[in-house]
């Protein structure tokens, strides 16, 4: 198992053959549909807002991201990671210029701020944190964290202390948490021990409500979501190269198998109604019918073979964003195989770098994206990197631009 000191790393799996590392029908088929398109179907224009970085300790090992979460109310962010804090921001203190800015504009200032500036409050925590999670229901005043002790722990943010613990993970580090949207007193938390559990915040110590082994070799349970829109679908992505779905009223087995990808699968995310993406170390992500379990699309560009890097979508706008290991942001369009935008995190402003493709020293990286779920002709992205520092984007429609 790899050690997040030095970044946040998937757990150990098996090695492939080399058969399961040829490409696969569907995989071919993406690749004649995207080749050049790059860029030249983006229906959107993006540009830097603001860089939040610390001028104290820049680049420090112990400040990668690993997680940013937006509130129920998309006007309030939370980060956390190796550094052990939670830090909180407005939308305000990280988009203090909102109003003046256009997006996509060559002139548009880019404001660059101290985290002592911009945030709000810090919470100091016990471990390492992997996951944060608003809890339903709560008007945004209750936070879940899961950590790298195995603790799933709930802090009250009007007191900034913790209200519920959670510790039924033997000790082995918790990847994911989560809340149903549709019985919001229903937690679910993935680890490395190789457990999904579903468990009832509502008593101490959160009486667990059910518990399954996705693999049968009992490999590391990496993310796990709820259905957004309702349902009664929970995804979860393992370390076996296969991403499953239950339905929460009957947690025996699963109910889909997403087998695809030929690596760990880190990241599993509900697009709409009817699809799910998952991010694989194998440097793809991929797009699922949920309703037969049909791989429908795969993205390509972004380099990914041994860390999380983050997934995020923006559902109104069918927009995919991710990290890379070679320092760079990347957003797909759900249409495409190939990326709509990539912006490199080295210098401000620039278009991109180069460092740390897989097979070389891996250096810094984007660890964790974040979209803001509102609007429709303009959107946010927030992302974080390893080296602690924090980008926030303004994107919006070509044809909105103003002239």
């Amino acid at each position: 198992m790899n050690n997040f000191s030095s970044g946040f790393h998937f757990p150990a799996q098996k090695r492939i053959s080399e058969e399961e590392r040829e490409s696969t029908e569907e995989d071919k088929l993406q690749e004649e549909e995207g080749k050049g398109s790059e860029f030249n179907n983006c229906d959107w224009d993006f540009s830097l807002s603001t860089v939040v970085s610390s001028t104290a300790c820049r680049g420090a090992a112990s400040n990668t991201l690993g997680v940013i979460e937006f509130d129920p109310s998309n006007t309030v962010l939370a980060t956390g990671g190796i550094a052990r804090k939670i830090r909180g921001y407005s939308l305000k203190s990280l988009l203090p210029n909102y109003d003046n800015q256009i997006c996509g504009s060559s002139s548009s200032m880019v404001d660059l701020i101290d985290h002592v500036d911009a945030c709000d409050y810090t919470i100091c925590t016990p471990a390492k944190l992997s996951s944060l999670r608003w809890r339903p229901g709560s008007d945004g005043r209750v936070l879940a964290s899961g950590d790298y002790d195995g603790v799933v722990t709930e802090y009250d943010l009007e007191t900034k202390l913790p209200i519920f613990e959670r510790d039924e993970h033997g000790g082995r580090k918790v990847w994911s948490v989560d809340y149903s949207h549709s019985n919001p007193v229903l937690g679910a938390s993935a680890s490395d021990d190789g457990t999904l559990q579903l468990w009832d915040p509502r008593h101490e110590g959160g009486n667990c409500v059910a518990s399954v082994q996705p693999s049968d070799e009992r490999n590391p349970v990496c993310c796990v979501e709820f259905d957004p829109f309702g349902g009664e679908l929970l995804a979860v992505g393992c370390a076996d190269r296969k991403a499953y779905g239950y339905d929460v009223r009957k947690m025996v087995s699963p109910v889909l198998v997403f087998d695809g990808h030929r690596k760990t699968v880190t990241y599993v995310r509900f697009l709409d109604g009817r699809t799910v993406v998952t991010a694989g170390t194998d440097g793809c992500l991929k797009l699922w019918d949920t309703k037969d379990s049909r791989a429908i699309r795969t993205y390509k560009g972004h380099a990914n073979c041994r860390s999380f890097v983050g997934l995020s979508v923006w559902r109104n706008g069918g927009l995919i964003g991710c990290g890379s290991e070679n320092n760079r942001v990347f957003v797909y369009d759900k249409r495409w195989g190939e990326p709509i935008w990539v912006h490199g995190f080295g210098e401000v402003g620039a278009g991109g770098s180069n460092r740390g493709g897989c097979g070389e020293d891996l250096g810094a990286f984007v660890s964790s994206v974040c979209w803001r779920q509102v609007g429709e002709e303009q959107c946010t992205l927030v992302a974080g990197g390893s080296d602690g520092v924090l980008q926030v984007f303004l994107g919006r429609k070509k044809s909105n631009l103003v002239g």
